[in-house]
């Protein structure tokens, strides 16, 4: 087993198939195959199930890429840190559910930073991959609500994953419609006043469970329901058409205009904290961003506990 072939295995998983991996390598495909090939048969198993659509992991290749993932980061640390001539290079990778500040305060960790070497990845995707991903070293930290209703399960998958969660800030459920809904102009809204507007949702991909809903409250039935991957089209659905999304309240800087954000009459909280893996020691630009994040809910008002250190 090499470093070489780890690194070929993780650049693997991450794009999804044998060219994008050798192209993005500056590799041939015959050598990416080779070299999985050769670690397959050296380990008496199988690591990627191949398809006309590309590669996707084992279950054997997913537990094997947690491992490669802390063999690689630890063998570029000791490059890093006895190459001669050469700085330690800035790395952060961020896996969260799609809330404007988390994307803010991984813009102002960039702007910060001054140094001439660096990769920062700003990951926005379902619940079961920020674990996943947080779990396998693929990212540093990840972001995620809890309530009453997820929080057993939820706490079940990442103690699994051997991650730690860190309760960030309590906040109110509110209700995000555009300005032209007809409950926008309302001070607070009751649950039953939303059983006939379409039900905005992120999409969870295969982990499409109640209890893995980026949305409180999801196992209110819901007669008609609008899933997305993004926050790009969660904004132009609000702007533009007579649906609703349920979330803490703290509206992103493109949400500004055109959508409201109005209390949900429940007793219900949402506590929003991250994810870090239990054997992951925080690197100083981790430390920054989780920083940036305390300072940024700390001050917003729709925050009810801020419960960061």
């Amino acid at each position: 087993m090499t470093l070489q072939q780890l690194r070929y295995l993780i650049a693997i998983a991450e794009y999804g198939s044998m060219n994008a991996a050798a192209y993005n390598l500056y590799a041939s495909q015959s050598n990416l195959s080779t070299a999985i090939r050769d670690l397959e048969r050296e380990l008496g198993i199988t690591i990627f199930k191949r398809s006309n659509r590309g590669v996707t992991l084992t279950s054997e290749g997913t537990e094997l890429l947690g491992y490669a993932r802390q063999v690689v980061e630890q063998a570029n640390m000791l490059e890093n840190r006895y190459a001669k001539d050469s700085g330690q290079r800035t790395r952060l990778a961020v896996s969260a559910q799609h809330y404007a500040f988390s994307v803010q305060a991984f813009v102002n960790v960039i702007e910060q930073c001054d140094t001439s070497d660096y990769e920062f990845v700003m990951r926005e995707t379902s619940t079961g991959q920020i674990i996943e991903d947080v779990g396998s070293f693929r990212s540093e930290i990840g972001i995620l609500f809890i309530d009453s209703f997820n929080e057993r399960v939820l706490e079940k998958a990442w103690t699994d994953a051997n991650l730690v969660f860190h309760p960030l800030f309590d906040a109110r459920i509110h209700v995000f419609v555009g300005a032209h809904h007809p409950l926008a102009t309302r001070e607070i809204v009751r649950p039953s006043e939303l059983e006939e507007w379409p039900y905005l949702t992120f999409e969870q991909g295969t982990e499409n469970s109640f209890y893995f809903s980026e949305e409180p409250l999801s196992y209110l039935p819901h007669r008609r329901m609008i899933r997305v991957s993004d926050r790009g089209t969660i904004t132009s659905l609000l702007t533009h058409h007579n649906g609703y999304l349920l979330s803490t309240g703290v509206l992103s800087d493109e949400m500004q205009q055109g959508i409201v954000s109005i209390p949900l009459d429940t007793n219900d909280v949402m506590q929003v904290g991250y994810l870090i893996h239990r054997e992951r020691k925080p690197s100083p630009l981790l430390e920054q961003y989780i920083a940036q994040l305390s300072q940024i809910v700390r001050h917003n008002p729709h925050v009810e506990a801020y419960l960061g250190t």
